[in-house]
């Protein structure tokens, strides 16, 4: 058998507003009785309260002369009925100013609770406002520095890093798609009016095989580059003990061969007991990152320096190369992604310029800083600087001086 369901409640009473005037109304209404009740009780003690109850019948006389019989009464008793009286005009009176109070309590809990409230208003209405392809709007809420006011500037403060992380998700996925167009427009050109074309000879479809390698191989590295930003970003990074001496003797490793193959000298300076907290492979690749671009562009017959060591409580490992070095106007744009420095002729880097951009994000992401010592022909000199485990340094920064 169902059971006969409840009439629903108006929707105003299921809000804050309703609850703050019920229960300031319910507060208000409960002190005023305690002082009404003790003030009443108060009266009451304080004498005798009762109507009159003994009446006599006495004889009056003026000047001698008898007029008739009356009714009279003792002095307490008047003022016992006096009293009682009062105590009844004070008992109609609280009842009285109860009811008023009650009412007036509920108009004025409603007003000041919907002015309490008014902030939480704009926030939700400007919450309600934004959606996740506009990030502009703000609550910039005015008045007093409140609890409120300090809700609305934190809310504000989310939305900022929300827009800007939104802003640069775009930005990556712009710059990507521009990066994947070039080579993708290559191979398809290729293909197109070479290797499906039967008039094309042996030596065209050659160097047009060549042309599609070296595409997809920039794709392929521009694939691995995003994948390594995605992988640093992802929550599910454990981060273990870490030798940084040995993550970067494997990266040179890695490069040893292309570095003898371009007429290079490797040379290591590796410090060994270099333990910091984070991942080995990421910690691989960013090294890996800073040989890459010194192997590629430290002319032939010059050497190539990794080193790895401790200085002030802090961990650094570095690569300087004596290649064409970057100018000053450049240093600071070096680490941004999809940014190439212009080559002597003045065109563009053809790598994707994510390298140091994953370098500076792994570092950051290990609580380290990136350091950057370079002059136009006489080469660039890359210092990662590390915290060292149990070291605090909430007093500043890793040293400004190259360790190198």
């Amino acid at each position: 058998m169902k059971r006969p369901r409840r009439p629903a409640l108006p929707a105003f009473t299921h809000t804050i507003r309703f609850r703050l005037t019920v229960l300031y109304s319910g507060l208000l209404f409960l002190l005023t009785a305690l002082v009404l009740g003790a003030t009443y009780l108060a009266v009451e003690r304080s004498g005798e309260a009762h109507p009159v109850s003994n009446q006599f019948r006495a004889k009056k006389y003026v000047n001698d002369v008898y007029m008739g019989e009356i009714d009279v009464v003792k002095l307490q008793e008047v003022e016992a009925a006096v009293n009682y009286e009062t105590l009844g005009n004070l008992r109609n009176f609280s009842f009285a100013l109860l009811g008023g109070l009650a009412v007036a309590s509920l108009v004025i809990g409603w007003i000041l609770s919907g002015r309490v409230l008014r902030p939480v208003r704009a926030i939700s209405r400007t919450a309600a406002e934004i959606q996740a392809t506009d990030l502009s709007q703000r609550i910039r809420l005015t008045g007093p520095k409140d609890e409120l006011r300090e809700l609305a500037d934190t809310v504000d403060s989310m939305l900022d890093r929300l827009d800007e992380a939104f802003r640069a998700q775009r930005q990556l996925i712009d710059d990507a798609s521009h990066e994947l167009r070039s080579p993708l427009a290559i191979i398809r050109a290729n293909v197109d009016a070479v290797l499906t074309s039967e008039e094309s000879d042996e030596e065209e479809r050659r160097a047009a095989a060549r042309s599609v390698d070296r595409a997809t191989t920039r794709m392929t590295r521009l694939i691995e580059d995003l994948l390594a930003t995605a992988r640093r970003n992802a929550p599910a990074l454990a981060d273990t003990d870490v030798d940084l001496a040995a993550a970067a003797g494997e990266a040179c490793e890695e490069f040893a061969p292309l570095a003898t193959e371009r007429g290079l000298t490797l040379h290591r300076r590796l410090t060994s007991g270099l333990t910091v907290i984070g991942d080995h492979d990421a910690l691989r690749r960013a090294v890996g990152n800073l040989l890459s671009n010194a192997v590629r562009l430290a002319p032939p017959g010059t050497r190539i320096t990794v080193a790895a060591g401790r200085s002030d409580g802090w961990l650094w490992t570095a690569v300087r190369d004596e290649g064409p070095g970057i100018l000053d106007d450049d240093q600071t744009r070096v680490f941004d992604r999809f940014w190439r420095a212009r080559g002597n002729g003045g065109s563009r880097d053809r790598h994707a310029g994510l390298g140091l951009a994953i370098v500076r994000q792994i570092v950051e992401s290990h609580g380290g800083q990136i350091r950057l010592f370079s002059r136009v022909g006489e080469g660039s000199t890359f210092v990662l600087w590390f915290p060292a485990p149990g070291t605090g340094h909430s007093n500043g920064g890793p040293p400004e001086d190259a360790p190198l």
